[in-house]
C-alpha cells in the first residue's frame, strides 16, 4: 500500500466522522515537511485545519495551502480528500474545517442557487465573495487556474461525426451519442442536466463511472463515445482527447480560489497574505503538470505540491519524512 493510499483511507474514515456528526476536528498531521522561503513565519502556533475535495487537482491544491501555511508557521490539520463538493462545502460552514479551494462556477450556481452564467472570471469571483459573505465565507486569492467542466472524444470519434462543438453535438442522430460521466457532473445544474437542456442534446444513453474510468473510457469509445472532462485534467492531452467548444456559453467560470471561514480570516489576516502569491503562480498550463505527475507518473499529491513550492522558491524542503506520513 502506497502512503497516498494510506492517507486516502484514513480521510476517507474521517468524511464517515463527518457524515456521523463526530466532526473532523482531529484530521492528521501535514504528510511531508518543509520550512520558510519566501513565504516567512507570520502565523507560528495558529492553527489551521484545511480540507480539499477527492479529486486529483483539488487534492494537490488542498496540499499547497497546507505547506505553504506551514512555511509560515501554522500548526495544520490535513484534511483533505472529502468525498463530494457538498460535503466539503459543509464541512467548511460547520466549522469542521477552516479552509478550502472552491471553484467559482461551482459556488455561484451550486451552492448560492443563481442560474445566470457570467463569462467574465473576475465579475464571478466579485459576485461569488459578496454573495458568500452571508454564509461566514470569505473569498480570498482567486487564481488564473480555470478548470471548466467540458465533453470531450477521440480523434476518430471526431472525425467520423464531424463535431467540434456542443452545438454540433445537437445534431448527432440520437442513438449514435452515448456519454460517460462521473456521479456528481451527471446531477449537477450546472452540469450533464443543464447543458443537455441548453443544447438540445439527447440525454437517455449515459453510463456511470469513476472520474478516471471516464477518461479512458473516452478514449477506448466502446461503452461511450462521448465523456465528461476537466479542462485541465493531463489525461486530456496524454489519451489524444478533443475538447468540444462550448460555443454558447453554458458552463460558469470554475476559477479556483481560497475558501476562508469569516472568522478565521479575521483572526489572521495573514492567511491571505501567505497564500495569494502562490495562488497568483498558478495557472491552467501548471495545473496540468502538477495533475500529470499524479494521474498519469504516479507520484504522490503532497510530494507534488511540496516540490513545486520549493521550484517557486516559497518554502524549503526537509529532508526528513513527518512520522504519520
Amino acid at each position: 500500500m502506497t502512503k497516498f493510499r494510506a492517507r486516502k483511507l484514513v480521510a476517507l474514515a474521517l468524511v464517515g466522522t463527518l457524515l456521523t456528526g463526530c466532526g473532523l476536528s482531529s484530521g492528521s498531521t501535514v504528510p511531508v515537511a518543509v520550512g520558510p522561503g519566501s513565504i516567512k513565519p507570520v502565523l507560528s502556533g495558529v492553527k489551521l485545519a484545511v480540507g480539499s475535495k477527492d479529486f486529483t487537482e483539488n487534492i494537490v491544491l488542498g496540499y499547497i495551502a497546507e505547506l505553504a501555511l506551514s512555511a509560515a508557521g501554522a500548526e495544520i490539520s490535513d484534511l483533505t480528500n472529502i468525498q463530494g463538493s457538498n460535503s466539503a462545502r459543509n464541512a467548511l460552514l460547520a466549522g469542521q474545517i477552516d479552509m478550502t479551494w472552491e471553484y467559482t462556477g461551482t459556488a455561484w450556481i451550486s451552492y448560492l442557487g443563481h442560474n445566470d452564467v457570467i463569462v467574465d472570471p473576475k465579475e464571478q469571483f466579485d459576485k461569488v465573495r459578496e454573495a458568500d459573505k452571508a454564509n461566514g465565507v470569505s473569498w480570498v486569492a482567486m487564481s488564473p487556474v480555470n478548470d471548466k467542466y467540458a465533453i470531450a472524444a477521440n480523434a476518430d470519434v471526431i472525425k467520423k461525426y464531424n463535431v467540434h462543438t456542443l452545438s454540433g453535438l445537437a445534431k448527432v442522430d440520437p442513438s449514435a451519442v452515448t456519454f460517460c460521466l462521473e456521479t456528481e457532473f451527471a446531477s449537477r445544474n450546472d452540469g450533464f442536466p443543464g447543458m443537455t437542456k441548453k443544447y438540445g442534446i439527447p440525454s437517455q444513453n449515459v453510463k456511470i463511472l469513476g472520474t478516471g474510468a471516464v477518461y479512458q473510457a473516452t478514449k477506448d469509445a466502446q461503452a461511450c463515445n462521448w465523456g465528461e472532462v476537466f479542462t485541465t485534467d493531463a489525461r486530456i492531452l496524454s489519451l489524444g482527447l478533443t475538447v468540444l467548444d462550448d460555443d454558447q456559453h453554458f458552463f460558469p467560470q470554475y476559477n479556483a480560489a481560497l475558501t476562508v471561514r469569516s472568522s478565521v480570516l479575521a483572526a489572521h489576516p495573514q492567511i491571505e497574505q501567505v497564500l495569494a502569491p502562490v495562488s497568483a503562480k498558478l495557472d491552467n498550463q501548471t495545473m496540468q503538470e502538477l495533475n500529470a505527475q499524479v494521474d498519469v507518473q504516479g507520484k504522490d499529491p503532497a510530494d507534488v505540491a511540496r516540490d513545486w513550492l520549493v521550484k517557486q522558491g516559497f518554502v524549503t524542503s526537509k529532508d526528513v519524512p513527518n512520522s504519520n506520513a
